[in-house]
Order: structure tokens, then sequence, then C-alpha cells
């Protein structure tokens, strides 16, 4: 059996900006520690909600290295080291590893669109290259890039690939995955939507947006689940579904970003091409905190 990172919730963090369009540090460090108050059991940095697309190099460096100092070992740290270039993964994920962080979450190759047989020798050459845990990460509507459970199974072999986070949407492909993989690679939930579905087929936690936002809710989500409150954690699944909804209104982060801004934590705007969203998705977004009792 393989080692777990960490099981439970885990927060894909935001990354604030200042009105000048840098990093907004001083705020970083209070959702840090607002996470971490309310018992998530991971910190993502630099993923996809992170904006780690319109980070620079030395930015993501500096974030990552920022929230290893911040968190201080009180939760795992894992950091987003995904890339369309394999040799600038290797490279990230090398500097992570002589950082400390926990382990890294590597996204398909997106715009390249390689074959199945290119995953493998991309994610085998990032695993080869690191002792540091690896978590496959499966967005095909972003990417435009499916990992297939056959592919799954093949990288399953290699020791430190230890999970995936699933975020295909699709419950058949997940489950043939657990199928094939058994333990040798746990599943996370990438959607909010389906964290009960996917724990309940044997998945071990959630990389997740809504923990942005309630992070203690989604833990007891997680919690609730691994003690046998099945039920319990069923109505809390349903009963977030207009929240979670209206954080997918546009694409994430960017209503993500408006709820925080409205829990009074300056985040500033999406980097371009990102925007904020539109004054009618605003609405809803306030009503569903609302309605959340997250706001007044």
């Amino acid at each position: 059996m393989k080692p777990i990172i960490f099981k439970g919730c885990g927060t894909a963090i935001i990354t604030p900006f200042t009105k000048d369009n840098k990093i907004n540090y001083p705020v970083f460090e209070k959702l840090i520690e607002m996470q971490i108050k309310n018992n998530v059991d991971a910190i993502i940095v630099c993923g996809t909600t992170g904006e780690s697309a319109t980070l620079s190099d030395s930015e993501r460096k500096e974030l990552i290295k920022f929230t290893v100092e911040k968190v201080n070992k009180r939760v795992k740290v894992i950091a987003g080291t995904g890339s369309n270039n394999t040799m600038y993964s290797i490279e990230l994920t090398k500097y992570c590893e002589s950082i400390g962080v926990d382990g890294v979450l590597v996204v398909t190759p997106y715009y390249n669109k390689t074959t199945q047989i290119g995953l493998i020798k991309h994610y085998s050459a990032i695993a080869n290259s690191t002792n540091l845990p690896l978590i496959l990460y499966n967005v095909p509507s972003r990417t435009g890039v499916n990992i297939l459970p056959e592919t799954c199974f093949e990288l399953s072999k290699i020791s430190n690939i230890v999970a995936i986070k699933e975020a295909s949407s699709n419950i058949s492909q997940i489950i043939k995955t657990r199928f094939l993989c058994g333990n040798n690679l746990y599943i996370y939930s990438g959607n909010d939507d389906q964290i009960v579905p996917i724990l309940s087929i044997g998945g071990i936690g959630v990389i997740s947006v809504l923990a942005n936002i309630v992070p203690n809710f989604t833990h007891q989500i997680c919690n609730y689940y691994f003690n046998g409150y099945y039920k319990e954690a069923a109505e809390m699944q349903i009963n977030a579904y207009p929240l979670i909804n209206s954080l997918f209104l546009e694409v994430n982060p960017c209503p993500v970003k408006y709820a925080l801004n409205l829990l009074n934590y300056d985040c500033g705007i999406p980097r371009l091409p990102l925007v904020e969203p539109c004054d009618a998705n605003k609405k809803i977004i306030k009503d569903e905190l609302q309605k959340f009792q997250i706001i007044n």
C-alpha cells in the first residue's frame, strides 16, 4: 500500500493580487491561517485555482516557498508543478523537493494534447526525477487531455505516483480507475459537487475550491463520511449544491475570488485573460453566500 499524502479536505487556495497586480502576501498569509484554523488537511498552492498559468516562474517558486514557511508543517503543503513542458515540470518539482514541499500536483500537459503513451512518458519522467509523492491531475475540460483508466493503471506501477485528482466528472471512468488501480492510486475528488460520490467508491478526499470560503464545512463532509455518518455527509453535499454551483457560474477562480472579497479578504481581481464575474453572476454569488449564512 502506498503512503497517503493527506486524507480529507485539501484547499486549492487562491492567489490574491494587489491593485498593481503583484502577489498580495499579507492577504495570502491571512488566508493560510484561516484555512488551518478551520481544520483543512492540506493546502494546495499554485494550482488552477491559484492562477498558476499567469504566474511567472519566479512568482511560482516564491509563492510555494512562502507557503511552506508559513504553514510550517501544521498541515500538508502540495504544490502545483504541472506544465505542458515536461522539462519545466521536472525543474519545478526538484525545486519543491529542495524546500520541503510534501507532494506535487501535476496537471496533464495542456495544448500539446499528447497521446496516452505520451502521458505515461511525461509523468514517468517527472516521477523519476524526484522522491516526492506525485498526484496526477485529470481535468480534460480545461486541458483537452483525458487520462484513461488504463493509463492510470500503468502509472500506478510507479512507486511515487500515489494519487489522482479526478475532475473529469465521469463517475464511470473514475470507478474503472479505482477497479484497475485499487490502493496503488488513491483518488481525490476534483469537483466539489462530487465529494461524497467519490468517497463512496473509495476516494480519500477532495482538492477543493469550495473550501476557500467554507473550509471547516468541506472538511466536515469528509470527516462525517470517514466516521460512518453517510447520511449526514450526503445531506451536507446536497445542501451545498447551490453554493457550489454559484462558484462555477464562470471559469474558476473568478467567482471564488469575488466571494472571498465579499468575506473581507482583499484578494483583488483575477489576472488577464480572466476577469471578474459579470454583475448578474455577482448577485447570484452574493445571494448564495447569504443563504448559506456566510455573509449577512
